[in-house]
């Protein structure tokens, strides 16, 4: 670690961050939240918690003259009992919006989950060092994208040039929410998931409210949603629902315009888009609820299996093409008073020709090469001129 008397530590505070809803003091430093404690208190899911304390889309944003940076951070690593260990949480560097450098932070707090039992417990651990060095000279503009899927406690930011917030790019803020696979799932990277890799590409300021295994049409995330300023606002609905088994047909169609009429309450005129499930082999026919298949824990494999019987779609139970149809139906009517509601067919970003040659590795999230698949899509389709987000 740098030892020398030229660094400069410069308080952790909100003006240095983008992409966060709520940054909650700690007793080691700034814990960045993607929903507002308002909504967290509504919720008793440890799912969603540590879903929504995962920092995805969240990065420092700073002007400087600084060519060393060093930044304490507290990760949670996350170990699942039989399953091999998981990598490091990754950091990116970008210098004036181009990618200048990589790293992780070591050590930290471990989320110990016992998949067979349900349970989980914390072990606490250390504060770790990311330090980037032979930064140009000069001014510049910095982004350090914190890891999507590693909840990061930040302690201190040290440099050996006095900082800045970042000024303010005049880009277009674009909200969305949606499952694991938005909230980033196998992606190499933070700047890579398909919503970081779709904003770039389209030119916004990405808000992320991905939020692994809890995009359930809560009505605390709409909320947060409408009190959220935002130009372009984007909700995937459907592949938690069905995994969780969470309602049947008569309750998913309410569910959904309390929704939309929630967020149009605070975004009266802005593009929405709702966008359907990309395709995902267990559940187009069947119900869930979802379950692990620990068969290949031996061998490091993990997979996912759908335990409804397509049978009771009769019944009201949800599939992925049962709520395709409910979606297209919805938005097509309300869009009859809403002219800028827009709906795009998940399988549009990835179908089933997809599948064949880019099969989902463990029948559920995509991969690295997946999820850059689906954001240059949903660039095409959406920040193109004539899609719902286009100029």
């Amino acid at each position: 670690m740098h030892t020398t008397d030229d660094w400069i530590t410069t308080p952790l505070t909100g003006d240095l961050l983008r992409g966060a809803l709520d940054l909650e003091r700690t007793e080691r430093g700034l814990l960045p939240h993607r929903l507002p404690a308002r909504a967290r208190a509504q919720n008793n899911d440890g799912q969603l918690a540590m879903a929504e304390s995962q920092p995805s889309g969240v990065r420092l944003a700073l002007r400087t003259r600084a060519t060393v940076l060093e930044l304490d951070t507290l990760p949670t690593k996350r170990v699942y009992v039989g399953v091999p260990p998981r990598p490091d949480g990754v950091y990116e560097l970008l210098v004036d919006g181009r990618p200048a450098g990589r790293g992780s932070v070591v050590g930290g707090n471990t989320l110990t989950i016992d998949m067979t039992t349900g349970t989980a417990g914390v072990e606490p651990g250390e504060v770790g060092t990311l330090r980037f060095a032979d930064l140009p000279e000069g001014t510049k503009d910095i982004e350090i994208w914190l890891p999507h899927n590693e909840t990061t406690e930040l302690v201190a930011l040290r440099t050996d040039a006095p900082v800045e917030p970042a000024p303010d790019p005049g880009r277009r803020v674009w909200l969305h929410h949606g499952s694991s696979i938005s909230h980033g799932s196998d992606a190499a990277s933070p700047t890579t998931t398909w919503p970081a890799l779709a904003a770039s590409l389209g030119g916004v300021e990405l808000i992320n409210l991905g939020l692994g295994g809890s995009a359930l049409l809560d009505p605390f995330t709409a909320r947060a949603m409408r009190d959220t300023p935002a130009d372009l606002i984007s909700v995937k609905i459907g592949i938690n629902v069905v995994n969780a088994d969470l309602m049947r047909l008569r309750a998913f169609g309410p569910a959904v315009h309390g929704f939309l009429d929630t967020l149009r309450e605070g975004h009266p005129t802005a593009p929405l888009l709702v966008v359907s499930p990309i395709l995902c082999p267990v559940q187009e026919d069947t119900p869930g609820p979802l379950a692990p298949d620990f068969s290949g824990l031996a061998e490091g494999r993990l997979r996912f299996v759908a335990t409804g019987d397509p049978a009771e779609r009769a019944s009201g139970k949800l599939t992925l093409n049962v709520i395709r149809d409910e979606l297209s139906r919805i938005v097509s009517e309300r869009a009859a008073d809403d002219g800028n509601l827009y709906y795009l067919d998940g399988r549009e970003l990835y179908g089933q020709a997809d599948a064949a040659d880019l099969p989902l590795p463990d029948d559920i999230h995509p991969d690295a090469a997946t999820h850059r698949l689906i954001g240059e899509r949903f660039a095409k389709l959406a920040f193109a001129d004539g899609g719902a987000f286009g100029d």
